[in-house]
């Protein structure tokens, strides 16, 4: 059989066609993963078919033609709710950092940055100065780092209990850390309105949760008050967490995703073996 130019030009046309469909949804259902309110709008959108699915099967026409209202104005009222998170998609394929982390660390880079970042946290606990640390990872944080105070400085222990200093002007803001780089100081994050986060808790704490509801950034807290470390991560607040907790997750969460691959493959042979 003997295709023309025609005919392959056909076929590359799909197949550009194809993987483009593909990116889209991989991208689309990437950020749904990583994000609490567009995995609630997820299962939602899930909910209105499953019922547009039994009202048509079951001739119900009161809620048939509620559903199809919901269709028709849906899609402006869903605009208008989650225009901050759309806008920060937007953002994030404008600086084009959609394949990975902003910087996969070597061995002894994560050991320096978790070394550093725990010494810093003891130091900032023992002496009640509050503080919020976010690491970024495969969402960029660009937004707020274009509207903070630029700092592109190495990390250090030093650094960071000096920024969050009461007597520092950038005290009250948060410190974004890309790989192993504070790059900025006094980022203002989004608060969470969250009814599980308790009322007591400060500033500090409901803008950690709310970054972590619309990004997959590790947000640590030291609360002025208490000295205690918390950390808000994939849309929930872990409290009151002693420093082996803090170095052990911190571990965890900062492994290259090929490295995570590993440990389960070899944990899943082990078990194999077992058996």
């Amino acid at each position: 059989m003997v295709f023309s130019f025609a005919d392959l030009i056909t076929i590359l046309r799909k197949i550009v066609d194809v993987s483009i469909v593909w990116f889209v949804f991989y991208y689309i259902l990437k950020n749904i993963k990583n994000n609490v309110k567009l995995s609630l709008l997820f299962k939602g959108l899930i909910l209105i078919i499953i019922l547009w699915g039994v009202s048509y099967t079951l001739k119900l026409t009161t809620i048939g033609l509620l559903i199809d209202y919901v269709i028709q104005w849906g899609p402006i009222a869903l605009i208008v709710i989650f225009q901050p998170e759309i806008r920060t998609i937007l953002e994030q394929l404008g600086r084009n950092q959609l394949l990975g982390r902003h910087k996969i660390l070597s061995v002894d880079e994560r050991e320096h940055l978790v070394y550093e970042l725990v010494s810093a946290i003891d130091t900032l606990r023992k002496e009640r100065i509050g503080a919020l640390i976010v690491l970024e990872r495969d969402i960029s944080l660009g937004n707020y780092i274009d509207k903070a105070k630029k700092l592109y400085a190495d990390l250090s222990s030093d650094l960071l209990i000096a920024i969050f200093y009461e007597g520092n002007p950038l005290h009250d803001g948060g410190v974004i850390i890309q790989g192993d780089r504070i790059t900025c100081a006094g980022a203002v994050f989004p608060t969470s309105s969250s009814p599980k986060l308790n009322r007591r808790l400060g500033t500090r704490h409901r803008a950690a949760l709310g970054l972590a509801e619309e990004t997959d950034a590790i947000c640590i807290v030291v609360s002025e008050e208490t000295g205690r470390v918390s950390i808000a991560l994939k849309g929930e607040m872990l409290y009151n967490l002693t420093l082996d907790d803090v170095r052990m997750m911190l571990i965890d969460e900062l492994k290259p995703k090929q490295d995570e691959e590993y440990d389960e493959d070899v944990s899943g042979e082990a078990n194999y073996e077992e058996n």
